[in-house]
């Protein structure tokens, strides 16, 4: 079979951005040892009318970004997908499996995360900001009502993430049947969207540590000591999740790549420390092609597999954003309805064609956010929760390379199993 290389995601060409992740984490160590010196004091209410306005104003900074962040991501994403499912048989192999690993993976976190919640609640004692609205969750019937916005600019003004989202999900889809002149400019302009508001969410995280610190003084002074427990707490939960799809991955090895536990295992050690090391797939990949050669995977399908699955397939992202979305909810006070965890799922399914292969900490509220917003979930909690996102982050990366490695295997397998036809493998 000849395929040609996937496309580049727009992701790939978004300018660096670098953000302070260890002063971000100390802004919110500080902030909330601070916090829990001044809980109980006079000097508590003052210090939080000075606090509270730099929290809500830094957030403010990154909820604006959000949805023309996420059309213009999603835009690239959808069109880079359906230009990858032209490229043969081979590709299409390949993000069918992605696509229904995709939708098992927000499925997951939308089941697992309450369920985790339910057997380990978050630590009692935790409050929300005085002035935050705690949402309120869409039930089902609204959910299903609110698939098609009646108009997408007072959709977008109300900040409807979903209804916005299936709007450019439709509108990427039809601008991949348009001549290629109007199709390449429409690509250009949402990719340079997509490129500013990364640029403009850069500048915003610079600011991280400052927004972080007030907004972990503010927890630390209301929920005292229990703060702290909740953010481990959060920390366990989510990575429990992230783990669940790495495992997934060592299954889909063996069952559909038919290659041995242990010799994938053996394979993937030396991809997974790079991983570690670098909290980066793009980076990952010329160990994962070592991986994939020590499993006996072809070269030519390990070449276009694993670039594309780099490029589209974040297994665990669905699953652990999702898991975010819910422990930020329950933070919050709310009470998730089946509809607002549907709805949820949705926009974590369709957000991760769009999602960019950075630290997660830069994504975080980018791949986030959306989510949050269709549930009817608060972003407060993301401000605080994002200073510690370093540490599920190494599952995020360790578990995506593994699927990814996972993923050339069942393919390769698939491959094998065909009766020769007129195309030939090269």
């Amino acid at each position: 079979m000849t395929s040609s290389s996937p496309i580049p995601p727009a992701a790939s060409r978004i300018p660096e951005i670098r953000v302070p992740g260890a002063l971000t984490l100390a802004g919110l160590v500080s902030g909330l040892v601070l916090g829990l010196m001044l809980a109980g004091r006079p000097m508590a209410d003052t210090a939080l009318k000075i606090t509270g306005p730099i929290g809500s104003l830094w957030l403010q900074g990154l909820q604006m970004t959000i949805l023309p962040l996420v059309a213009g991501l999603l835009f690239s994403g959808i069109v880079t997908t359906v230009a990858a499912a032209r490229a043969g048989a081979m590709a299409r192999r390949t993000l069918g499996i992605i696509v229904g690993f995709l939708a098992f993976s927000a499925t997951l976190g939308a089941v697992a995360m309450p369920l985790l919640l339910d057997l380990f609640p978050v630590p009692p004692g935790v409050s929300f900001p005085h002035g935050a609205d705690p949402g309120k969750a869409p039930g089902i019937s609204e959910f299903l009502a609110s698939l098609l916005p009646d108009n997408v600019i007072s959709a977008a003004a109300a900040s409807a993430m979903l209804p916005v989202i299936v709007f450019v999900g439709l509108f990427a889809l039809a601008s991949t049947r348009l001549a290629d002149e109007p199709r390449r400019a429409l690509a250009l302009l949402f990719e340079g969207l997509a490129g500013a508001m990364m640029v403009v969410i850069g500048w915003v995280l610079m600011l991280a540590p400052i927004g972080v610190f007030a907004l972990g003084m503010t927890l630390g002074v209301r929920s005292g000591g229990a703060a702290l427990g909740a953010l481990a707490h959060y920390i366990i939960l989510v990575v429990t999740v992230g783990t669940v799809v790495m495992v997934a991955g060592y299954l889909i090895a063996v069952f559909a790549g038919r290659r041995s536990l242990p010799a994938f295992a053996a394979a993937m050690l030396p991809a997974q420390v790079v991983a570690i090391s670098t909290q980066s797939s793009l980076a990952t990949v010329p160990a994962m092609l070592a991986s994939a050669r020590k499993l006996g995977v072809g070269g030519t399908t390990a070449e276009f597999v694993l670039p594309l699955a780099v490029t589209l397939f974040r297994a665990t992202g669905p699953a652990m954003n999702m898991a975010v979305a819910v422990y930020a909810a329950r933070l919050a006070g709310m009470e998730l309805t089946t509809g607002a965890l549907a709805a949820g799922a949705l926009v974590a399914f369709a957000t991760t064609f769009g999602a960019v292969s950075l630290p997660g900490t830069i994504s975080f509220v980018s791949s986030i956010g959306p989510i949050a917003a269709a549930m009817g979930v608060p972003l407060w909690p993301l401000g605080v929760l994002v200073a510690v996102e370093v540490l599920p982050d190494l599952m995020r990366t360790i578990g995506n390379v593994t699927m990814d490695v996972a993923l050339a295997a069942a393919v390769d397998a698939g491959i094998a199993d065909e009766p020769e036809s007129s195309e030939t493998i090269h």
